[in-house]
């Protein structure tokens, strides 16, 4: 559906206003009179970005600010030409990027609904027959009859966006504006997105949050200063930027440099949770079970130095160590950091996750009221954190984190994200579905 061959955008940046003028007049000259002569610098926004999207899938674009990705997705919806390369769309496009763009301040709501289904190439017919989806999707009630001027932030988005929902397209692209509205109108929105794709629609999402992209995306693509980092599975990518984000300058290149050489094989990427994980036949005689056929883990590891988290493990309350887990019984997740350097305002934490990355619960030490204002090196110190695990059977993973300020900020000594793998099984022959498991009593009776 999308094809993008070394595509680049070179935006020109003066230094002064003069400069500006220089150039213009510069390229006045007859070229017989033309010297070699640049009077601006070139900032690249996207330098040599290639990939391919096919029919339905649905593809993240996740990077830091700056990094090319609205750019980007301007150039594939049409709205802004390339510097270089090519881009190739097969199927209509919507494109949810500034929403309200294009709505007069003056007109209702009702009139720009119109007058931007007309921009997008509808006829009047065509519009009344989504007009009423719209106004539903939007739910703000008789305003839709008075100008926009008048609306709140969140009315003037709910319309914007119901109008790029209900145009008919193959291919939807989407730049942020899953995070508008209060929860109950973005839980409207990724409905309204699940509905799409399960018809075969083909998404392009860019978001900051990589909950969202590994919830909603089978593939994520990474970008950073304008190229292409990685193109991989979801969870994988996600993982990598979080990697990116809280390492230490001095080790971000280097990390840049060994993902760069992995894109030729990004189509052999996938993240230890991709893997498909048989059901192990564990014969149980009490509930402390270890299943040796478990897959050993590759972490992802980010740290600054001054901590390392080792000897962890999940343990039942004997003592032993498990990675199959009886729902609803209470196990501990241990760990031990070792400080090479003096720490100040020290967290603990960890998370469970599932397969698809998901965060299922997280547990930090200075939210649970347990503070430690200095730890002083070099020293040891072990942390256990008591859960009972109310989770539907499963295969979840385990992080482990140990923060501190640096600087003045609060960073990652160290985190170890999916460092050990357990399965949850059920106490009996139930079988709940979903993440939580609610310990349910269940009657049903006749009414009278």
């Amino acid at each position: 559906m999308i094809t993008v061959h070394n595509l680049s955008k070179i935006y020109p940046l003066y230094a002064q206003p003069s400069d500006r003028l220089k150039q213009s007049l510069w390229y006045a000259l007859p070229s017989f009179l033309r010297r070699p002569r640049q009077f601006y610098q070139e900032f690249w926004a996207l330098r040599d970005v290639s990939f391919e999207i096919r029919r339905g899938e649905t593809v993240g674009i996740i990077g830091r600010n700056g990094s090319g990705k609205s750019t980007l997705l301007q150039i594939i919806a049409g709205t802004l030409s390339p510097s270089h390369g090519e881009v190739e769309v097969q199927g209509q496009v919507a494109a949810l990027l500034e929403l309200g763009s294009g709505f007069n301040p003056e007109f209702t709501g009702r009139e720009n609904v119109y007058m931007n289904g007309s921009i997008l190439g509808l006829s009047t017919a065509e519009i009344n027959g989504i007009y009423d989806q719209i106004v539903t999707f939007a739910d703000i009630g008789p305003f839709i009859n008075q100008p926009v001027k008048f609306y709140s932030s969140g009315m003037f988005v709910r319309l914007a966006f119901a109008v790029q929902v209900f145009v008919p397209k193959e291919i939807l692209i989407v730049d942020e504006a899953l995070s508008v509205g209060d929860s109950a109108f973005q839980r409207k929105c990724m409905v309204q997105l699940d509905r799409f794709r399960d018809d075969g629609g083909t998404v392009l999402l860019v978001s900051h949050d990589g909950q969202t992209i590994v919830r909603q995306c089978e593939r994520c693509i990474l970008l950073s200063q304008g190229e292409l980092i990685l193109d991989g599975a979801s969870k994988f990518v996600t993982d990598m930027y979080q990697k990116i984000m809280y390492s230490p300058p001095n080790q971000v290149a280097d990390l840049f440099k060994s993902l760069q050489h992995s894109t030729t094989q990004t189509s052999q990427i996938s993240p230890q949770t991709s893997q498909v994980f048989e059901t192990y036949e564990v014969s149980p005689s009490d509930h402390a079970w270890f299943d040796p056929h478990m897959p050993q883990l590759l972490p992802t590891i980010y740290s600054n130095g001054h901590a390392e988290i080792r000897h962890w493990g999940l343990y039942h309350e004997n003592g032993q160590r498990v990675n199959v887990l009886l729902m609803g019984q209470r196990y501990e997740w241990q760990y031990q950091v070792e400080f090479y350097q003096t720490a100040h305002e020290v967290t603990f934490g960890m998370m469970i996750k599932t397969v698809d990355g998901i965060d299922v619960a997280g547990v930090v030490t200075n939210r649970e009221n347990l503070y430690f204002p200095t730890i002083a090196a070099p020293v040891i110190m072990q942390a256990r954190f008591s859960l009972k695990i109310n989770l539907a059977p499963g295969t979840y993973f385990l992080n482990a984190g140990v923060m501190g300020l640096v600087g003045g900020d609060l960073t990652y000594l160290q985190r170890r994200v999916d460092i050990e793998m357990f399965r949850v099984v059920p106490t009996d022959t139930r079988q709940p579905y979903g993440l939580a498991y609610l310990e349910p009593e269940v009657t049903v009776t006749k009414c009278d």
